[in-house]
C-alpha cells in the first residue's frame, strides 16, 4: 500500500500547483492500518503545510498512524512552526517521505529530528522523479540558487515567428495557446521586450482563472523606457509590473511609469542594454522560482547569449513562411560554426493537436 498512498499524496500535492510559490507543492496521507484518517495539501494562503492539514483532520487517530508525504517535513521556523514538532506531538509512529527537501540548508534535518524522537523514517526513491517533476522550479532554485528560466515561442515549421509585413492572427491554434497559459500559471514571472509590447500591446497575464499564491510578475525589458503609459500592461498594473531599463533612460519617463503603477529598475549590461543575468539574480533575491520568457527574436537571442535559459518550450504550427526577411525565433550574435551550436538534452515532444506539437528540451548551459 505504500506506493499507492504516496501516489495519492502526489495527486493531492498537484492541487497546490500555482498556489504555493515560493514554497513547494506537497501532499500528505495519514493511514492507521489500511484506513486513511487524514489528508492534506499545502496552500500558501492558508499558512498550513500539508502535514498539519492531515494531522488536524485525523485528530486523535494520528496516534500510531503512518504518514505518507511527498517531501521531507520541515524542521525550521518560517511562516509556520516546524512540521516535525507537530508530527512528534501527535504520536505518529512512522513517516514515509518520497524524498528529502532539496534546500541545502535544511536537507535531511527534518528526517533526523523524527528519527531522534523515535519515529520510524523511510524514503521512497522509486517515486523521487515524480516528486521532483511536480516541483521542478522549486528543486531547480534550491540546487542552483536561481529561478528556472524557460524560453517559450510559437513558430512555423521553418523556425519563423513573424512575417516581414502583416502579422495579424496567430501562428498556433487556440489549444496551443491554452497550453501556454498552463506554463504561465506555473510561472512566477513572465518577461518580454519592448518591441513585442509596441507591436502587440499584450497583457502578458495568467488567463487560466485559477488561484495563485501571488500575481504573475510581468517584466518588460525596455532600455530607453519607450513603454507607453496607456499600454495594456501599464494600465492594468497592480504591483505586478516591472520595467527594466538602462541608467541613461530619461528620468521623466521613469516618473511617468512609476506614477502609473509600474516599478522601474535600471540594471545596466553591455551595450547600454539591460543585463538579463542581473534580472534573473533580482528574481532570485525576491524568491521567484520560475521565469517564462515570451519575447521576440532579439530578447530570445540575448537570453541565450547571456546563458540564462535553462529550458526551451517551442510550439510548432504546420506552416511555412520562408524567405530571408521573415523573422527567426532566435537573433543575437548567433554561432559562426556548427560545432559551436547550443546543445539541448532530454528532448520531449508534446502532442498539442493532430497537426501541432511542442518541443521541450533542456539547454546544456555553459555555467550549469
Amino acid at each position: 500500500m505504500t506506493a499507492q498512498y504516496l501516489e495519492d499524496a502526489l495527486e493531492l500535492a498537484r492541487k497546490g500547483l500555482g498556489r504555493v510559490s515560493p514554497n513547494p507543492a506537497v501532499g500528505c496521507i495519514l493511514a492507521l492500518g489500511e484506513k486513511v484518517v487524514g489528508r492534506g495539501f499545502h496552500l500558501y494562503a492558508q499558512r498550513k503545510h500539508a502535514e498539519i492539514v492531515a494531522l488536524e483532520e485525523a485528530g486523535e487517530a494520528a496516534r500510531g498512524a503512518t504518514m505518507y508525504v511527498t517531501l521531507e517535513p520541515c524542521a525550521h521556523e518560517g511562516r509556520t512552526t516546524p512540521c516535525v514538532d507537530a508530527i512528534i506531538a501527535a504520536g505518529v509512529a512512522k513517516v514515509v517521505a518520497i524524498t528529502e527537501d532539496p534546500n541545502p540548508l535544511v536537507r535531511g534535518k527534518g528526517l533526523e529530528r523524527l528519527r531522534a524522537a523515535g519515529i520510524a523514517v523511510e524514503t521512497f526513491p522509486e517515486l523521487a522523479g515524480s516528486a521532483e517533476s511536480l516541483n521542478l522550479a522549486f528543486f531547480h532554485a534550491m540546487r542552483t540558487g536561481r529561478p528556472l528560466v524557460t524560453l517559450k515561442s510559437a513558430l512555423t515549421l521553418d523556425g519563423k515567428i513573424a512575417a516581414p509585413e502583416d502579422n495579424s492572427g496567430w501562428i498556433t491554434s487556440e489549444r496551443a495557446r491554452a497550453h501556454v497559459q498552463e506554463l504561465r500559471h506555473l510561472s512566477d514571472a513572465i518577461l518580454t521586450g519592448i518591441g513585442t509590447v509596441l507591436s502587440d500591446d499584450p497583457l502578458m497575464n495568467d488567463r487560466t482563472g485559477r488561484e495563485r499564491s501571488r500575481p504573475l510578475l510581468r517584466i518588460v525589458v525596455d532600455s530607453q523606457l519607450r513603454l507607453p503609459a496607456e499600454s495594456k500592461i501599464v494600465k492594468s498594473a497592480a504591483g505586478d509590473v516591472l520595467v527594466v531599463c538602462s541608467s541613461v533612460a530619461r528620468a521623466d519617463r521613469r516618473k511617468e511609469l512609476e506614477n502609473a503603477g509600474a516599478e522601474v529598475c535600471a540594471l545596466d549590461g553591455e551595450g547600454g542594454r539591460p543585463d538579463l543575468r542581473r534580472i534573473v539574480a533580482l528574481l532570485a533575491e525576491r524568491e521567484y522560482r520560475a521565469l517564462l520568457i515570451e519575447a521576440g527574436a532579439k530578447v530570445n537571442g540575448a537570453a541565450l547569449d547571456a546563458d540564462v535559459v535553462d529550458r526551451i518550450y517551442f510550439y510548432y504550427a504546420p506552416k511555412i513562411l520562408g524567405g530571408l526577411q521573415s523573422l527567426p525565433v532566435i537573433a543575437g550574435r548567433g554561432r559562426r560554426r556548427r560545432a559551436d551550436a547550443i546543445l539541448l538534452r532530454d528532448v520531449t515532444l508534446h502532442r498539442i493537436t493532430r497537426e501541432e506539437f511542442a518541443v521541450e528540451a533542456w539547454v546544456l548551459r555553459e555555467n550549469s
